[in-house]
């Protein structure tokens, strides 16, 4: 297989050790490119939900096809987030081509690029972290829950259902909860004077441009593999967000 060559590919919220994350289409697409950089934005590995009996072939094969990545040239940053925030205590930590960090800094074309996970501006898991714990388990097995329903529905060609999307909308209030987070990154990073700003967290793959009386900023989100399926690739210095659903890259779009 040839594989694509990439500058910088950015992941985030894989949720490794959970029934809901996508490891097969995971390496499907990891086998698919040849990054220079990669960029693990948080939750890659959910230590909040991880149980010894559960821990798949697939899984382990993600692992072994990164530190392959590693051992043939690509240096990979990984940046902590809330399920993972255990690695916060190591976050200067280097091993090789491995990098752990809370946040990254870039310079990309003469433009200045941050990138974090984004769990600090949830609420949630600043105040009531115990909650979002509990919350996190829940929407787990609504994952599994809505994997046997969709096998139902399918034999009698209903097609699928998302049930945990639907559910997480009602109970989160999620709608003005992304908002909020957006908005948030967008006018910080203004104010810090960067040209782009990458998260994670909220599981919403999305590129947006953004400006107000002080600048103008894209915002863009790398989303997930558990629902979404999607990465950031910087190549031949332009953005674009792929979806492995489709097989293609989605275009910038950008919204003012």
């Amino acid at each position: 297989m040839i594989k694509r060559p990439i500058d910088i590919v950015v992941l985030s919220d894989i949720h490794l050790g959970t029934v809901g994350c996508n490891a097969l289409q995971l390496l499907q697409y990891l086998n698919s490119i040849d990054p220079k950089i990669m960029i693990l934005n948080g939750d890659f590995v959910d230590v909040w939900n991880f149980r010894k009996y559960y821990w798949p072939e697939s899984h382990i094969m993600v692992l072994r096809t990164m530190l392959t990545m590693m051992t043939n040239g690509t240096d990979i940053y990984y940046l902590t987030g809330n399920h993972d925030e255990v690695l916060r205590k190591v976050s200067s930590l280097q091993l090789g081509p491995l990098f752990i960090r809370d946040k990254l800094n870039l310079e990309l074309n003469g433009e200045k690029v941050w990138i974090f996970h984004g769990d600090i501006f949830d609420i949630t898991m600043k105040h009531s972290k115990w909650v979002a714990k509990i919350g996190g388990k829940g929407y787990d097995l609504l994952i599994l829950f809505n994997r046997i329903i969709n096998r139902t529905t399918e034999k009698f060609g209903r097609g699928k259902l998302s049930l945990s999307k639907k559910i997480k909308n009602i109970v989160k209030k999620a709608v003005r909860f992304i908002e909020y987070f957006e908005t948030t990154s967008i006018e910080l990073a203004i104010d810090q004077g960067y040209d782009y700003v990458i998260c994670g967290h909220i599981h919403q793959p999305k590129i947006r441009g953004y400006e107000n009386e002080k600048g103008s900023v894209i915002y863009m989100n790398s989303g997930d593999w558990n629902k979404n399926m999607t990465s950031l690739e910087y190549a031949y210095k332009e953005w674009n967000l792929y979806k492995h659903v489709n097989q293609k890259k989605i275009k910038r779009k950008i919204i003012y």
